[in-house]
């Protein structure tokens, strides 16, 4: 039985067909073909052989040789079986007219030469393209930092299986895509495109020319082919290549009459956000104001920074400004923020002054401005008094000395008094320990901690600690949740210490904390006899 199985293989190997290369065929995928468009050569061989069998050099006399691709296949059908090697090369001829694609010998075997007919742009119609790109740019000139609005649309009547659309070259000028890609369709003369939309943005550095070399698409599409013996046709995959034509505009310097920082924008205007229903403004209090710079087919670096000046008084804590880009109404829009925090120091009236931005029109040729009116603001001192507790050691803020003997002799006068009254208040609770040794004393509020907390984060210069100590301190000695601007309205003083902690927290370089001036103001305002008093009576009256 494995003698016979053997005798069997050794049959079959003898008497299997031997593969030898017989025939050589070459085809073009079009003809005629339009100058400047590739198209695709099909070199194919009855045989297995290597990629380097075929000779593509005799083409780079009448033709750009583009890609290569190499493919192999087997068949068998009823044990015939038969194997072949394709060559798909892309091509582009040089000059318009006849051009002869020649033979290709392989290993003796050779092709029919092919006569192809070059015909120039706009000769064909479009309808027999089955992919092209068409660009559009608004303007033929522009000026140094012009925005140029660079739309591209492919355009597939074939099925695309892989692609890559590539920006167009530039040689001076900056070149960025700009929003996402838009797929969708349109009707060319009767016939229904896929389209894929891509916008780009130039600005050109230089006045000059300007060469755009135009954007190019490179892929593989599915076209339908038919079989050697024309009962059915199949998809097959083929390399295509195509590129926009070349295009030139002419940049122009900025105008020598142009005062300011160079923009230029098809419009430009200035918006502002501000404080609803308020008339009036506390000192301490911060109020946020919000300008915005929004301008039309202008890239956001090309907007400028804007200067906000204030009048002595008011002190300004900007945050970082926020630039983007979009695209609205087919339109490049760019738009520039700024969020400033602006803190009154005193009160009175002040006057925001008038914003003015300079811009080039390219339509009109002349330069414009974009303005932000004067608004006018009210500033009060502190509006609201505390009731609860009476202020025994409140100071008016007057950094004349003629008045600290007065405040040192009144200090001294209410020293006496605690003395007085702690001396008494120990002298009562003795006799009630005496009577009832059981009973427990009151806890009372330890302010000296407070103060501490305060003293230790002044030290380490740490304004956000001390903002929150600040405010624990006189939460525990009022006996309710206190925020800075309720702290700000006990006192003047208070006032203008809160402002400079604030000052210190919000400021964008790091600043020595005024210890001094923060402690000169709790300590004016503290009742050091308050506390006394409640524990004195809490224990006198069990």
């Amino acid at each position: 039985m494995v003698i016979r199985t053997f005798f069997s293989l050794l049959l079959f190997i003898i008497a299997a067909p031997v593969f030898a290369l017989s025939q050589v065929q070459a085809t073009v995928d079009r003809n005629p073909v339009v100058a400047g468009e590739y198209l695709v050569l099909d070199v194919i061989a009855d045989d297995d052989l290597n990629a380097g069998a075929l000779d593509t050099s005799v083409l780079l006399n009448d033709f750009i040789v583009g890609r290569t691709s190499v493919g192999r296949s087997t068949k068998m059908i009823n044990f015939d079986t038969s194997k072949e090697t394709r060559w798909q090369i892309l091509l582009s001829p040089k000059s318009l007219g006849n051009v002869t694609i020649p033979a290709f010998n392989i290993t003796g075997v050779s092709s029919q030469p092919i006569t192809l007919k070059v015909i120039p742009q706009g000769a064909q119609p479009s309808e027999v393209q089955n992919v092209f790109i068409d660009v559009d740019t608004p303007a033929s000139d522009a000026y140094v930092g012009q925005l140029i609005t660079y739309k591209v649309k492919l355009y597939l009547a074939v099925e695309l299986q892989r692609g890559v659309l590539s920006a167009p070259v530039i040689e001076g000028a900056q070149v960025k895509q700009i929003g996402d890609d838009k797929d969708g369709s349109e009707i060319v003369e009767g016939r229904r495109f896929r389209v894929i939309e891509r916008t780009y943005g130039i600005i050109a550095d230089l006045p000059g020319e300007l060469v755009i070399n135009g954007a190019s698409f490179s892929g593989d599409v599915l076209v339908e082919a038919a079989r050697r013996d024309g009962m059915f046709g199949f998809n097959e995959s083929r390399p295509i290549q195509t590129e926009a034509q070349r295009q030139v505009i002419q940049i122009n310097p900025t105008p020598p009459s142009y005062q300011g920082k160079w923009l230029v924008s098809d419009i430009a205007v200035l918006k502002e956000t501000w404080p609803d229903n308020i008339s009036e403004f506390e000192v301490g209090s911060p109020i946020t104001r919000t300008i915005s710079l929004i301008a039309s087919n202008t890239d956001n670096t090309s907007l400028p920074d804007i200067d906000i000046p204030l009048a002595e008084g008011l002190k300004a804590y900007p945050e970082k400004p926020l630039r983007q880009t979009f695209v609205r109404d087919n339109q490049v829009v760019s738009q520039y923020s700024l969020t400033t925090a602006i803190v009154p120091t005193k009160p009175g009236t002040y006057t925001l002054p008038e914003i003015r931005v300079p811009w080039w029109n390219p339509h009109l040729k002349k330069q414009q401005f974009a303005t932000l009116p004067a608004r006018t603001i009210n500033v009060i001192g502190s509006t609201v008094t505390p009731t609860n507790i009476p202020s025994t050691a409140r100071f008016t803020e007057n950094e004349s000395a003629g008045y600290w003997p007065y405040i040192s002799a009144i200090l001294a006068v209410l020293w006496i008094i605690t003395l007085i009254l702690w001396r008494k208040a120990v002298i009562a609770n003795v006799a009630i320990s005496d009577e009832t040794p059981k009973r427990k004393k009151i806890p009372t509020t330890n302010a000296t901690t407070g103060l501490n907390a305060i003293i230790h984060a002044c030290d380490r210069n740490d304004s956000s600690g001390a903002i929150k100590a600040v405010q624990q301190y006189f939460s525990q000695c009022l006996g309710q949740p206190m925020s800075l601007t309720q702290i700000s309205r006990l006192s003047t003083q208070l006032a203008f210490a809160i402002h400079k902690l604030q000052a210190d927290r919000y400021s964008s370089q790091p600043q020595a904390m005024d210890k001094k001036t923060l402690m000169d103001a709790i300590l004016a305002y503290q009742q050091p006899s308050i506390a006394y008093k409640k524990s004195l009576i809490a224990e006198l009256n069990p």
